[in-house]
């Protein structure tokens, strides 16, 4: 049953805002564009992590999408380290969170606590549970990086969009 749920999964991971080196408009134009190609090659299902910038960007393209075709069939999947990941962000980034949360089909939480390791593990779990990996690279960016080498160990193809 995994292998059926996985070979219509695509993750979208990315930096947040700030580690961008290009306008985030542009970057959102491509992560939209990305995940519209992944739809018409029949992928529906969108793991993201709702972490600040890609994470709930890719949320919000996914629901948004959703809502404009309900007849496509997508479905969000939030991929979360641990509960309260979101406490330390501004209230505008919280409040996204928390409504892309309550939208998403399912919520896998990954530890129950804060760890080190938590945002890879994150990673290596949506990478590993999806056909395609649509990666938004920023130089800067160790966890995008072992993502795509991790989706490349398990031979799961990369969209990559510069960051």
């Amino acid at each position: 049953m995994k292998d059926a749920l996985r070979i219509r999964r695509c993750c979208l991971l990315g930096p947040p805002p700030e580690w961008l080196k290009r306008p985030e408009d542009d970057v959102r134009v491509d992560l939209e564009n990305s995940v519209m190609a992944a739809v018409r090659e029949g992928l529906s299902t969108f793991v993201c992590s709702l972490d600040r910038g890609v994470g709930i960007w890719g949320a919000e393209i996914v629901i948004r999408l959703k809502e404009q075709f309900p007849d496509m069939g997508l479905r969000l999947v939030a991929c979360i380290p641990y509960p309260g990941f979101e406490e330390e962000w501004d209230a505008s980034w919280q409040d996204r969170y928390r409504v892309l949360l309550s939208l998403s089909e399912y919520v896998r939480v990954l530890l129950p606590f804060p760890s080190a390791a938590a945002c890879r593990i994150r990673n290596e779990w949506a990478v590993t549970h999806s056909a395609r990996v649509i990666a938004v690279c920023a130089g800067d960016d160790r966890e995008t990086r072992e993502a795509v080498f991790c989706a490349g160990k398990n031979r799961v193809p990369v969209k990559r969009i510069a960051g």
